[in-house]
């Protein structure tokens, strides 16, 4: 049993306890079996912003999101950790060996350490080419972290890669990516516009939601969209 002292760890790393816990993954970089930070299933969700940014009780899960390998340096959030693509690996590699990237594996996170793990990842993502929906995905919950620090600047600078990657993953990838379909991806566009003031471009993506019959199949997505274009006019009187 593991006793934990909270004279010795920061507030972060305290509010983690008995969410997370240690397991091995092969680095698909360097092979180098290393310890990665996993989630248990027992967080209490208690809301969730119009972006999808969810809040759990006494806990950050998205400090978590991304796995760095403490040998090489190889940085990717956990669903896509292991999908980099042969011919991109030599690049990464490249790149890792140059710079000599030494980050430890510490179970508990702070929100700083959560932010340069993002920046790290979102580098190497964009290095090996990743798809523009992963570097949304990525740029986007990035936004979330410099939301919560108050960093509005910084959140809103992350928004906008999120809204360009978004919109490119429209015209050049084939949806529904997992959960993520096209109707979700048109929804966090306008939503994402409206975050950041444009509001007549976020009515015209929110418009294409609201008008389309078969969007109404995608409920929850159509219920979203109907809450933040009726926000937007209450704002605007």
């Amino acid at each position: 049993m593991v006793i934990y002292n909270y004279m010795d760890i920061g507030r972060d790393e305290w509010m983690s306890i008995g969410y997370t816990y240690v397991s091995e993954e092969e680095c698909p970089i360097c092979c180098y079996s290393m310890p990665v930070t996993k989630l248990r299933s027992r967080m209490i969700k208690i809301k969730q912003d119009s972006d999808f940014c969810a809040y759990y009780k006494d806990f950050n899960p998205y400090y978590y999101t991304i796995w760095i390998c403490p040998h090489c340096g190889y940085a990717s959030d956990t669903n896509h950790f292991k999908d980099i693509k042969e011919r991109e690996k030599d690049r990464v590699a490249e790149f890792l060996m140059a710079r000599q990237i030494r980050i430890p594996h510490t179970e508990f996170r702070t929100r700083e350490q959560a932010i340069t793990a993002f920046k790290l990842a979102i580098y190497i993502a964009d290095l090996a080419k990743a798809p523009a929906s992963r570097m949304a995905g990525l740029y986007l919950k990035l936004a979330w972290l410099y939301r919560e620090a108050e960093d509005k600047e910084n959140e809103n600078q992350l928004l906008e890669l999120a809204l360009k990657a978004y919109d490119r993953a429209l015209i050049t990838e084939r949806f529904p990516i997992g959960s993520l379909t096209d109707n979700a991806v048109i929804y966090l566009i306008g939503d994402l516009h409206r975050r950041l003031g444009e509001i007549e471009k976020a009515t015209q993506y929110l418009s294409r939601i609201i008008g389309d019959k078969t969007a109404r199949s995608e409920y929850k997505i159509y219920k979203l969209a109907r809450d933040v274009w009726q926000d937007m006019r209450d704002e605007k009187g």
